[in-house]
């Protein structure tokens, strides 16, 4: 396709007149404008959503995760490019080797230790039956088979690594060097095979402490031999049996015999076809020494010391590379054997993986006994009971050891929030990186010394089986508390933190490339030409290279490997050397930090020490005022999580996980949660009952807790779970109030200001019980009380103003008693007053009822929309056809709709039927003594006064009997009765209440008067006289103006402001208005056929 050229009018495009630089300035403004309002429109929300978010600090729930560590997408021979072909070559097998290594040691470390160490874990004894040992070491003989193979492997690497060695450092003059290898050094080489060594060690160790496991194998053979003697029983052909016996010996003899690490180290090193010279090659021996003695010497300066990173790993390395020397060459150097035994004062023992600990003299000692006879007895005997001195000195320096590290940890945190905090300044961007980088490793080393006092002083009470002090199991979990601490430090700041380590492993690098940039030019400036040379200039141009790109591990590696070449002949002076050394390892820590921070943070090996798990929890109630600290310590029990999936002796390995996951939240329960819910529920009993004083609850005296810190946590995740410590306690809370409600229906009132307490207290969402509720004084049951009518009319007190809850009152009267009085005595008033009380009693009561059942009703009934139109469900499913269950539920639906429809609808007018039923009775010619009963109430009403007078002046007497201070059946009563009599206008006629108050006002003015005329004579005594009379007449109007309210209130009930005669005259006019528009009706129909025919 033929390119169109540029039309004449768009050549003013090429020329420059600024336009398009303002455009892009302005596009740029406008993009960065929004980006900065889309970040704080993100930012908004992620606030918004915090608290939903991050209710839970678990690294396995963020949904996406940033991982830093770089990997290396370049093969090594694409990686080692150089002119010269034989360096290339042996960088090249050098670091396949290495490589090999690292990835037997990540395969070791992560499924071959924890498949051993898991084994026979997740069964109780209890729950074990006969067989089940042999069935998990059945299912474990796989397993035991890939280990064979790996083990395998490693020989044969160790093997070919000492081979390559070999036959680079040859003594044999006639044969022809390789490369020149004076002042050339490959300790990198010996440090991984120190590396391999030590994992098979470590297998060693793990299989010698493993009881259980050694009693299973023993009882599977036994089981074999059972088969042997019967194979058909069993089902297995015996021609397969014996080469599965002889499978199972070899296992045997290569595994659980102990001599995984012993077999490796007395191989045929000597090739027997006239190959490769090794335990006779001397300057090979020289160099091996020399490297060990190097790496020691770099050991030793830093072990136990604050700066220490790794140097314990690499000691272990050193002690097995000494006695692999020692193995070949049968020579020892017997003041290194002795500064090695020496460093045991300093470092007594080394934890190898989770709980096994491995004490470096006994090793010694027992591979190269001949060289242990030279020394002193005394001076062994001395490194034991040093172990067990520094085991007491750890113990009392432990509680010191928190304090300071506790401050140290802080004190980091707090530089670690400063300084990611801080904006970068261009001008001081280098300066920035330096402390951030240092920053960083400092977290890390504080990690590692942290992580060794934990592991190195629970193993070795474990190991030495001594119990630890209380103090100790606190301050140790503290311990994991700063842990894990850091670990969330980097973690809640990981994309700062990401940012960061690119810019600083890219700084480092610079740094190292200017480095060897300026032993490069001197080694070009020096004309001398010569093959050593060529190496070394071919080594750092390699190293220059490698270092121009990510910093993997590969290519890490290979610049360690060159600079083993390259630094030879003094290419770099001194003072040069030492900074790039610093340098490089700064750089392998930056690279491989969230790595090596989650390996040192690893608690997987508290699943050994569970048992501290309860004393800690005792220590986080009692204490309570840092109950957030749970977090931390569940997130270490969490981290064995991932080892546990490796155990293949279980039909699955989530019978481990269930287990282990069983046992505590058990542990849980019984010494925090269960505790925390028993405390609460005493402390809300106590506050509720302190008029009991059952208790003495001083907190000056008994101490005082402040729980209501563990219910501000957020919920900790457990597995599949989430540990909400506020749910579980509501929970417990809700289910005993309401159990011990329906036991004790009385005690309602009770829960319930228990229930509000636990809210304003402990901030606690309580549910309400629901359920039908009583008062403690009242303990009244309506089933009860229509079983035994008769009693209780005689006996309640109606309360006409405060019906709904039912309160009581009483009134009383102090009666006639000229007509005599019975044997209790009272008067024959008197007992006509408690009758008409208790006829007002059980109107009372039936109004109680009635008010409790349209309550009731009104309950049921308030989710219907409309009580006017409520559809029929049993014809709209008629119409729909369905099923006959679905018919069948739609007519009950409607029964029940019905029936709440009636009862809370009907019978509003009950008193006027009591009033209908009982009135022609009581007019009738025999009750014609009843036709003057308006006369009797004035009579009665200040025998009432009286009486309820008495009632109230009881209830300030020691002896309460007959005490009251409301009886309002008395007014129901009286106006009951006159309106069944028709007598309302009678006894209004008598005026009685205007007239009593008028007494009783005319009373009070002569007494006034009289207390002024006293008041100038100043007699005391009379005056004392009078305010009694004053405050006696007070108190008699008082209660006339109470009953006369309390019957003008009664009277309203039955309609009494119409006599009978007048309601009879509404009766009728209201009938014949109802036939007359019946007949209008009817009239109106009969008009209208007409004019339908």
């Amino acid at each position: 396709m033929a390119v169109e050229t540029l039309s004449p009018d768009w050549e003013f495009d090429r020329v420059d007149d600024g336009s398009q630089k303002i455009h892009a300035e302005v596009q740029l403004k406008n993009y960065g404008k929004f980006l900065e309002e889309y970040t704080s429109q993100l930012r908004r929300i992620e606030d918004a959503l915090d608290d939903s978010i991050g209710d839970v600090w678990d690294f396995n729930l963020d949904p996406i995760a940033l991982k830093l560590l770089p990997y290396e997408q370049s093969s090594l021979l694409e990686l080692i490019k150089t002119e010269n072909k034989v360096l290339n070559k042996v960088i090249t097998v050098y670091a396949a080797l290495c490589c090999e290594i690292k990835k037997l040691k990540y395969e070791a470390e992560t499924k071959f230790y924890n498949g051993l160490l898991f084994y026979g874990e997740g069964a109780t004894d209890s729950s074990m039956v006969e067989g089940d040992c042999q069935i998990q070491m059945g299912r474990f003989i796989s397993f035991l088979q890939e280990l064979s193979c790996f083990v395998t492997r490693c020989y044969e690497v160790v093997m070919n690594v000492v081979h390559q060695l070999a036959a680079l450092y040859i003594s044999n003059k006639i044969a022809p060097k390789i490369i020149e290898t004076t002042g050339v050094h490959f300790q990198t080489m010996y440090e991984h095979l120190g590396e391999l060594l030590t994992v098979l060690l470590t297998l060693d160790e793990i299989i010698d402490n493993h009881i259980t496991l050694k009693d299973h194998w023993t009882m599977y053979k036994r089981l074999l031999k059972s088969v042997h003697h019967n194979p058909s029983k069993f089902g297995i052909q015996e021609e397969k049996l014996k080469p599965f016996e002889k499978f199972l010996l070899k296992l045997e003899g290569q595994l659980l015999d102990g001599t995984i690490f012993q077999a490796c180290i007395e191989q045929q090193f000597d090739s027997l076809n006239g190959g490769v010279s090794v335990s006779k090659n001397s300057t090979f021996a020289e160099e091996f020494a020399h490297s060990i003695r190097s790496i020691f010497a770099n050991v030793e300066a830093r072990l136990g010391e604050p700066s220490e990173i790794d140097q314990r790993d690499k000691y272990v390395g050193i002690c097995g590379l000494f006695v692999l020397h020692f193995q070949i060459f049968r020579t020892v150097d017997k003041k290194f054997y002795k500064s090695l035994l020496d460093i045991c004062k300093k470092v007594p023992a080394i934890t190898l993986t989770a709980n096994i600990i491995w004490f470096p003299d006994n090793f010694l000692i027992q591979k190269m006994p001949a060289a242990a006879k030279l020394l002193d007895r005394k001076s062994l005997q001395a490194i034991k009971i040093h172990r067990e001195t520094f085991l007491q000195q750890k113990a009392q320096s432990l509680t010191k050891d928190v304090q300071s590290y506790y401050v140290f940890v802080s004190s980091w945190m707090m530089k670690m929030e400063s300084i990611l905090s801080k904006e970068q300044r261009m001008d001081k961007f280098a300066e920035d990186l330096t402390n951030r980088c240092n920053v960083f490793i400092q977290g890390f080393l504080y990690a590692y010394s942290i992580s060794t006092i934990i592991k190195t002083t629970m193993n070795l009470y474990m190991s030495m089986q001594k119990p630890m002090t209380k103090t100790s199991v606190k301050a140790l979990c503290r311990l994991v508390e700063l842990l894990k601490a850091i670990e969330h430090m980097f973690y809640r700041r990981s994309m700062v933190v990401a940012d960061s380590v690119s810019h600083i492993t890219q700084h480092l690098q610079h740094q190292a490339l200017n480095s060897i940039s300026v032993a490069k030019k001197r080694v070009i400036s020096d004309k001398k030409y010569s093959e050593q040379r060529l190496d070394v200039l071919s080594a750092l141009v390699l190293a220059e290279n490698t270092l121009n790109g990510p910093s993997t591990k590969q290519r890490r590696l290979i610049v360690s490997l060159a600079l083993s070449v390259g630094t030879q002949m003094k290419t770099f002076k001194d003072e040069e050397l030492f900074p790039l050394q610093v340098v490089m390892k700064k750089l392998d820590l930056i690279s491989e930090l969230r790595e090596r921070i989650r390996t040192q943070c690893d608690c997987c090996f508290l699943y050994w020490h569970r048992a501290v798990f309860p004393i800690y929890l005792d220590d986080v109630y009692e204490s309570a005022v840092d109950a957030a600290r749970l977090h931390y310590m569940f997130s270490a029990l969490r981290d064995c999580v991932p080892a546990m999936m490796h155990a293949r002796h279980l039909e699955s390995y989530e019978i481990l996980l269930d287990s282990y996951d069983k046992e505590i939240m058990e542990i849980l329960n019984e010494h925090l949660l269960d505790k925390l819910c028993k405390e609460i529920e005493k402390d809300l009993r106590l506050s509720v009952h302190t008029h009991l004083k059952l208790d003495d609850r001083n907190p000056f005296k008994v101490g005082m807790k402040d729980l209501a810190l563990f219910f501000s946590l957020n919920p900790i995740r457990f597995f599949d779970r989430f540990i909400d410590i506020r749910a579980y306690v509501t929970h417990y809370l809700d289910k005993t109030f309401y159990n011990l409600t329906t036991v004790a229906l009385h005690d309602w009132a009770t829960y319930s200001e228990m229930r509000n307490l636990a809210t304003q207290r402990y901030g606690l969402v309580m549910t309400e019980a629901h359920l039908p509720s009583q008062t403690l004084e009242q303990g009244l049951d309506v089933l009860e009380i229509m079983r035994n009518i008769h009693i209780f009319v005689s006996r309640y007190l109606y309360n006409l103003n405060n019906q709904y809850p039912f309160e009581r009152a009483e009134k009383f009267n102090r009666g006639i008693r000229k007509l005599g009085i019975t044997p209790e005595g009272q008067s024959y008033l008197d007992q006509f007053r408690q009758l008409i009380s208790q006829i007002g009693n059980a109107m009372g009561y039936v109004r109680m009822i009635r008010s409790g059942g349209l309550h009731c009703s009104s309950n049921a009934i308030r989710f219907v929309p409309d009580l006017e139109d409520i559809v029929n469900f049993e014809e709209l499913v008629k119409e729909e056809g369905l099923a006959e269950e679905t018919l069948k539920a739609a007519r009950h639906l409607d029964s029940v709709l019905s029936d709440h429809t009636r009862n809370s609808a009907e019978g509003t007018e009950y008193f006027k039927m009591l009033v209908d039923v009982f009135a022609p009775e009581f007019r009738r010619p025999k009750n014609i003594h009843l036709r003057n009963f308006y006369i009797i109430v004035p009579p009665l009403t200040l025998n009432f006064v009286e009486h309820s007078i008495s009632c109230k002046e009881k209830l300030n007497k020691k002896n309460k009997i007959g005490a009251a201070f409301t009886d309002d059946g008395f007014a129901m009563g009286v106006a009951y009765i006159l309106k069944l009599l028709d007598q309302y206008q009678e006894f209004d006629s008598l005026h009685w209440f205007q007239s009593v108050r008028e007494k009783y006002l005319k009373e009070m003015r002569a007494v006034a008067k009289q207390q002024n005329v006293q008041s100038a004579s100043q007699d005391e005594k009379l005056l004392q006289t009078m305010n009694l009379t004053q405050k006696r007449l007070d108190v008699y109007l008082q209660e006339f103006e109470l009953l006369y309210f309390s019957l003008s209130s009664a009277r309203i009930f039955f309609r009494a402001d119409k006599t009978a005669a007048e309601e009879n005259q509404e009766k009728k006019e209201k009938e014949e208005e109802t036939k007359a528009s019946n007949g209008d009706l009817s009239d109106s129909t009969v008009s209208a056929d007409p004019v339908v025919k």
